[in-house]
């Protein structure tokens, strides 16, 4: 009983009271608890990477799984420059977008990006989307169920900061066909936001 009580409070400390330098120094020992300790610290932020990318949630938590063995196979090389934070980041993003990849292998890519809408409406790219009292969790979903490529570079351009040249070489792509997935992707949600936010007000109305 003893030895389990010493456990709990070594284990609690590493969940909460233990810095990240510490944590990564331990993973980097290959340390268990400090491993399950990091995964718990930093699990539902990852996912929420995750399922941005993934219209389904098995999907995302398979993705969040290999993330993070990719994590601890590669937290060596972690040397201490920038956001830890980001530094994972950046290993979920680049798996999500390996999974597009291969899921672009399967579909057919550019019978996608031949897609148009009569009812699409232009929008600029620095426009802003009016998402007016709708909650932030209905509208990633809004997002999530747009179709794959429209997806990615939505989420590139918006969550990484990405410019289209980047997003165009990380996806084998041209930028011009980035510029254009952003758009119809922004003029889908703009036009179910706008659909959302009519039937709201007139319920209001009545």
């Amino acid at each position: 009983m003893q030895r389990f009580s010493l456990f709990s409070i070594y284990h609690n400390e590493l969940q909460s009271g233990m810095d990240d330098d510490r944590l990564i120094i331990a993973c980097k020992k290959q340390d268990r608890d400090a491993q399950r300790a990091l995964y718990e610290r930093y699990a539902p932020t990852m996912m929420a990477v995750c399922l941005r990318y993934c219209r389904e949630e098995e999907t995302a938590r398979d993705l969040l799984h290999d993330g993070f063995i990719r994590v601890f196979t590669k937290i060596g090389s972690y040397t201490g420059k920038g956001s830890f934070e980001g530094w994972l980041r950046r290993i979920f993003v680049n798996l999500a977008l390996e999974h597009y990849r291969a899921e672009k292998q399967k579909l057919k890519f550019m019978d996608e990006y031949g897609y148009h809408s009569s009812n699409t409406v232009e929008l600029q790219e620095d426009d802003l989307l009016d998402i007016g009292d709708i909650p932030r969790e209905e509208v990633l979903e809004m997002i999530r169920s747009l179709p794959p490529g429209y997806r990615t570079v939505f989420n590139l351009f918006i969550f990484e900061e990405m410019s289209h040249k980047e997003i165009a070489r990380e996806l084998g792509i041209n930028e011009a066909a980035s510029r254009s997935q952003f758009f119809r992707a922004k003029s889908l949600l703009q036009k179910k936001i706008s659909t959302i936010l009519s039937k709201n007000q007139r319920r209001l109305v009545q």
